[in-house]
């Protein structure tokens, strides 16, 4: 399987993240990287597709927002990357607002996920990876392998979270519509659901949404994920939450698969962008169900058959030691 990642996704380097109440080192480090290029060999550069594709999925005023943070908290006089502290409880109101600490509030959920100085172009072209592997999908590739960093399904349309900033499987799925794709299905095995995606896609009946991941009535991101979400207006019915307990294994994660695979299969897609986060692995720090790496090869089998078009964008992972094996082992399924 072609593969792509661009070397400046290195460039986002966050030191800390405030999590459980204390500052601890960043989880999404650059070591994930090393992790799984070591394991799949050999990649190939991104190609710049530039900011319309991103503009599709984001608001103009979000990604001004990302280019300048960085620059305009140092302005302030702080110290380390820009964290936000402030957020609006009920609603975000079109404000004319000036403080950066202010912004950070305004365009974004958690303390998790921090801008540094590189930021703005490691997720940049954590994009263009997506974009350029999706043009090698269209070139006549059955699948193709995006090694996006940071990772992106935690993004909306206007904000950060979950270390995403970016949402490169939405920028994606939205760049094969425009392509002429007539519907695109993304499916998210990432532990934790993506909620950025579902947002961007909430309201449409062109792009079907799934998403298998940890209940988020005991995991994050809480507020998004729950089973009776399945859409608005136009998109009723196109978006298919399965929250799934902490503890399950391979079994009980097949079962929802089978059920996430006929829901697609019967929405008829000519594209599928696969949201793919080895968290869902038994050793992981930070995620809960119980996945072995073999597991892994099965379940993207069992994904291939449906004989879509298929892109496959890395989302989370996070025991690093096996993060390689893991993604090898899924991508081998393909």
């Amino acid at each position: 399987m072609r593969c792509v990642f661009d070397q400046r996704q290195l460039a986002h380097a966050p030191e800390v993240e405030l999590h459980n109440g204390g500052f601890v080192p960043y989880a999404e480090d650059g070591g994930r990287v090393a992790s799984i290029l070591d394991a799949i060999g050999a990649t190939e550069p991104a190609s710049d597709h530039g900011e319309d594709p991103l503009l599709a999925v984001h608001s103009g005023e979000y990604l001004d927002f990302l280019k300048q943070a960085y620059a305009a908290w140092r302005a302030a006089g702080r110290e380390g990357d820009a964290m936000g502290y402030a957020w609006p409880v009920r609603g975000r109101r079109a404000l004319d607002l000036e403080r950066i600490d202010a912004k950070l509030g305004r365009f974004s959920f958690d303390t998790a996920t921090p801008i540094a100085a590189g930021t703005w172009e490691s997720a940049y072209w954590s994009a263009q990876t997506a974009l350029t592997a999706l043009d090698l999908v269209h070139a006549g590739g059955q699948a193709a392998f995006a090694l996006c960093r940071p990772p992106g399904h935690h993004a909306g349309s206007d904000y950060l979270g979950g270390y995403c900033h970016i949402n490169s499987a939405a920028v994606a799925a939205q760049a094969a519509r425009t392509a002429g794709r007539s519907r695109v299905a993304v499916l998210d095995i990432d532990y934790h659901h993506g909620n950025g995606t579902q947002d961007i896609f909430y309201d449409r009946d062109d792009v079907f949404f799934a998403s298998i991941h940890a209940d988020p009535r005991t995991d994050y991101p809480f507020f998004w994920g729950h089973a009776d979400e399945r859409g608005e207006g136009d998109g009723e019915g196109a978006t298919l939450n399965l929250p799934l307990p902490r503890g399950t294994s391979l079994a009980g994660y097949e079962r929802a698969l089978e059920t996430a695979l006929e829901a697609i299969s019967d929405f008829g897609p000519d594209q599928l962008v696969l949201s793919y986060g080895a968290d869902t692995y038994e050793g992981d720090p930070i995620s809960q169900f119980r996945l072995s790496t073999g597991d892994f090869t099965r379940i993207a089998g069992r994904i291939a058959e449906l004989g879509v078009p298929t892109l496959i964008v890395m989302e989370g992972g996070y025991a690093v030691d096996a993060l390689g094996a893991n993604v090898a082992a899924f991508l081998s399924g393909f």
